[in-house]
């Protein structure tokens, strides 16, 4: 099925192409479900994701966010060669168009995946994601993501509504140095300090909880508290 999507999104990636050399005004919406295509052919239909585990919902998320996603594929600090090759010739301002798209579309989610983990496990996620472990330097994932884990906008994505392999595998992506946000890079320094139980532990928690209603990011303002760290893909 994953050999199928990929074949569909290089297809779909000339049309992309096409359309970024011949728009000479802003995205009109009546032509962005074509421009778009080549990211629906992977992430489902108005980008609400695909149920294989391995594409996320896009839809929704803050558009600062997406945009870095989509440059950093771009620049070679995500590594997926359909993204990089869809991308790899599209300016910041296409890019920024197609990410505000994405952004404000509001479709609704599936309900949450039995996690079908023991208790204890998913115990130990949720401390993580909501109290962190002070003993180990690793803040709450609710610092930076936002107490209802929907995302903090303009570019802290939700953590909600994604599925558990592609949860493990952006945080095992992060500890093996394969994925990289702007430096300074605070995944990658919260991650490296995650047993791989730690990162199963999260992702299922993670997965297993249902999305609020309203499911939009909020504004940085409303953060009870800083952000632990400095991170270079916020700024």
């Amino acid at each position: 099925m994953i050999h199928t999507r990929i074949r569909t999104l290089l297809a779909a990636t000339l049309a992309l192409l096409g359309a970024a050399v011949h728009a000479a005004a802003p995205l009109d919406p009546q032509g962005m479900t074509a421009r778009v295509a080549a990211c629906t052919a992977c992430h489902g239909k108005q980008g609400r994701a695909t149920p294989d585990g391995y594409f996320p919902r896009i839809a929704g998320k803050p558009a600062g966010y997406l945009f870095n996603q989509l440059v950093n594929f771009r620049d070679g600090r995500r590594q997926y060669r359909p993204m990089t090759h869809l991308l790899d010739h599209l300016s910041d301002d296409y890019l920024r168009e197609i990410a505000e798209h994405f952004a404000s579309l509001e479709v609704p989610y599936p309900p949450p995946a039995t996690p079908g983990l023991a208790a204890a496990v998913l115990a130990q996620g949720r401390a993580l994601v909501l109290k962190g472990d002070a003993a180990r330097d690793i803040p709450a994932c609710v610092r930076c993501h936002g107490d209802a884990m929907t995302g903090v906008a303009p570019a802290i994505p939700g953590l909600l509504g994604l599925p558990r392999d592609y949860l493990n595998a952006q945080l095992g992506a992060w500890q093996a140095g394969q994925r990289h946000a702007a430096a300074p890079d605070c995944m990658a320094k919260i991650t490296r300090k995650l047993t791989s139980t730690d990162t199963t532990a999260v992702a299922a928690w993670l997965a297993a909880q249902p999305v609020p209603v309203p499911s939009k990011a909020v504004e940085r303002s409303a953060l009870a508290q800083p952000l632990p760290m400095d991170c270079g893909g916020v700024q």
